[in-house]
């Protein structure tokens, strides 16, 4: 259903090289029925690829409520409730326990059979553990001593991915001296845990199911995208409370020690995949907090949308700051009608980069070091991994990925330029500058 919803609205929305950690499952492994693959020992288990940075990493969740804003998802009025996550750099880690991947209300829905895992990616429902993965943030660990407050980067997930699937950029960026937060837009999202247990679902498949005519999926879409930017300028108000001193939580949980005074915002760039990636854009066009911006595989060029710039106004302004496509071999501003206005139109500075052997949006997130490890204690064949994230090397592609997101806002928030983003160079052998 999922896939059936993005292929609808967002068909288009949809990175050194290094030493193999992942590896694809041999040829011996194809054509083997995924039903019968299931570990004796019982379900999968998976690991996050570990930090590159200097600093351990903290991670805190925070339940945030905008009391000024009614919920537009929601049948009755509701004020609008988000789950958003800090990740920061960390001191004294050890007296703190890793957090979990997804907290297991979340994990079970997302790997049953009427969550992503299985409808989008076609896992076995129930085959892997998502509540047994850990990252390595350390849940409530106080922000790092510092000379100067930490720069911020928001993060954005796809349409129907939960926050979560994107850590593995996310806790990396985090320990190279980043405070990073990552945003579950409620109700778009696959599911949102919050704090009393609730897990909330999407309500995009069912709503674009029901949309007929083409201006009720132009209405649909524009809902999507309003809300997707107005939750991101909250986010951005409740930060600067936080920054001050005050406790956004709903719950009024504990913040770790060291949170107040330890953000930037001044210093404040986003980054999203996908549907994230066109808000990230957006939201700049819109919130001058947001200094810079990368748009990882999003574009936004469905047939069935009267007028879908009107989904993404950004290309017909045009940006005056710093932005940065990452896209595949059909998804650059050559080829794309929207990324091409938007290029054209802008007078900031801005960069086209592709990933060799990336297949869509999927190349950018924790599929692209999770799948293979399901098919790997699974059995499945290698298809399996290839038709998500194509023929990329895992292990690569989230280094040369950590690589280009960290080079793009050194330069842009805190400038140190490690001129990698200028052109080809050997530390990219896998990326293409699209001229």
């Amino acid at each position: 259903m999922v896939r059936r919803f993005r292929t609808a609205l967002f068909a288009s929305l949809i990175v050194g090289c290094t030493t193999v950690t992942y590896a694809v499952p041999s040829s011996a492994s194809r054509n083997v029925a995924p039903q019968a693959q299931h570990r004796a020992d019982g379900p999968a288990r998976l690991r996050l690829p570990t930090l590159t940075g200097p600093y351990p990493v903290g991670t805190v969740d925070l339940h945030l409520i905008d009391r000024s804003r009614t919920d537009p998802w929601m049948g009755t009025p509701a004020d609008r409730e988000l789950m958003v996550s800090l990740w920061y750099p960390a001191t004294d880690v050890d007296r703190f326990p890793r957090a979990p991947h997804m907290l297991p209300g979340a994990a079970a829905h997302f790997g049953s059979a009427a969550g992503v895992g299985a409808s989008l990616y076609g896992i076995p429902a129930g085959s892997v553990d998502f509540a047994a993965t850990r990252t390595s943030g350390h849940r409530g660990a106080p922000v790092a001593r510092r000379q100067r407050p930490f720069p911020v980067v928001l993060y954005s997930p796809g349409a129907g991915d939960p926050r979560t699937w994107g850590t593995t950029l996310v806790q990396d960026l985090a320990s190279r001296g980043y405070v990073v937060v990552t945003i579950d837009h409620t109700f778009d999202a696959s599911e949102v845990q919050f704090p009393d247990g609730r897990v909330v679902g999407s309500v995009l498949p069912e709503a674009f199911a029901r949309a007929q005519q083409p201006d009720e999926f132009q209405r649909l879409g524009a809902r999507v995208f309003d809300t997707r930017v107005a939750d991101t300028r909250f986010v951005l108000d409740q930060l600067a409370a936080l920054d001050r001193g005050a406790n956004p939580d709903a719950e009024g949980r504990p913040l770790p020690r060291g949170a107040a005074g330890a953000l930037d915002l001044d210093r404040t760039g986003m980054f999203g995949v996908s549907a994230g990636g066109l808000t990230a854009l957006q939201a700049m066009s819109e919130d001058s907090r947001i200094r810079a911006a990368i748009d990882m595989g999003g574009s936004i060029e469905p047939s069935i949308i009267p007028d879908p710039l009107q989904l993404w106004p950004v290309a017909r302004r045009g940006l005056d700051r710093p932005f940065m496509f990452v896209g595949d071999p059909d998804t650059d501003h050559h080829q794309i009608p929207s990324w091409r206005m938007l290029w054209d139109n802008s007078s900031g500075w801005h960069v086209d980069l592709r990933l060799d052997g990336a297949k869509s949006e999927d190349s950018y997130k924790d599929t692209v070091p999770l799948l293979p490890q399901i098919a790997r204690q699974l059995g499945l064949p290698d298809s399996f991994v290839t038709e998500a994230i194509g023929d990329i090397e895992p292990s690569r592609a989230v280094r040369t990925e950590e690589t280009l997101v960290t080079a793009f806002f050194d330069r842009w928030l805190r400038g140190r330029d490690s001129h990698l983003l200028d052109g080809p160079s050997p530390q990219l052998c896998d990326v293409t500058f699209v001229p």
